[in-house]
């Protein structure tokens, strides 16, 4: 083994996994995977997934136009689960997998995806710009927590409280069914005011500020597990 070879060996970090529908998924994946044309590779799988996110942006965004563009924005959120989760599977089933070159392409493609859902919902009338980018921030330092601990020990933890992104796009499909299903929803504003400073916020609103809580939550609970975990580890050196 040259060094160069050396260089570029990594470790594969194990992968965990325990959102509530992960063992219905994941046989999902699998045969989907072994059912793919061979023409059909993990790289397009993955633009698969961007155009998928493009979409429910553009249509979260067409809403200030029509409710009914809701719908794009529910096809675009099937799509970019199909290209998204199926890219890695499709790889390790056949046993293709390129460890760097996909980690790489993996977080930097999801947070451009992330980016393209969240700008399109904030810039919809459906839920506020801020709110929207907030939840992409959460987004952000999550990632960011994910590939240190998969530097540090070796771990790649996909969902958190049994959560994970097959939920949330889950969670976010049924928001925007029910918006279309009852269009007065759309219109529906409560005005909310904290120490004489407040605004109008949708029903949507609600839906991001209960994920933008649970997320936070979990962050936190997150970073305060791993922090002892590692000052167990790496304790202080004595004088």
């Amino acid at each position: 083994m040259t060094k160069m070879t050396e260089m570029h060996e990594i470790k594969q970090a194990e992968r965990i996994q325990t959102s509530f529908i992960n063992a219905l998924e994941h046989k999902a994946l699998v045969w989907l995977a072994r059912r793919q044309p061979r023409w059909v590779t993990s790289d397009l799988l993955t633009v698969v997934g961007t155009v998928g996110a493009f979409l429910t942006g553009l249509g979260f965004y067409l809403t200030r136009f029509d409710i009914e563009w809701l719908w794009l924005s529910v096809v675009g959120l099937g799509i970019n689960w199909y290209g998204d989760s199926l890219d890695g599977t499709l790889a390790r089933v056949r046993n293709r997998q390129r460890p760097l070159y996909g980690y790489y392409l993996d977080h930097t493609v999801d947070c451009i995806n992330e980016a393209l859902m969240f700008v399109g919902a904030g810039l919809s009338p459906l839920v506020h710009l801020d709110m929207a980018l907030a939840v992409f921030i959460l987004y952000l330092v999550m990632t960011i927590n994910v590939s240190i601990n998969a530097h540090l020990k070796s771990e790649f933890r996909l969902t958190y409280a049994k959560l994970g992104p097959t939920e949330f796009r889950i969670l976010i499909a049924l928001g925007c069914l029910t918006v279309i299903l009852f269009p007065s929803l759309a219109e529906y504003r409560m005005t909310i005011s904290v120490a004489g400073h407040g605004g109008e916020f949708t029903m949507l609103d609600m839906l991001t500020f209960v994920i933008i809580a649970l997320l936070t939550a979990i962050y936190i609970s997150s970073v305060v597990s791993d922090a002892r975990h590692y000052s167990r580890i790496d304790p202080p050196k004595k004088n």
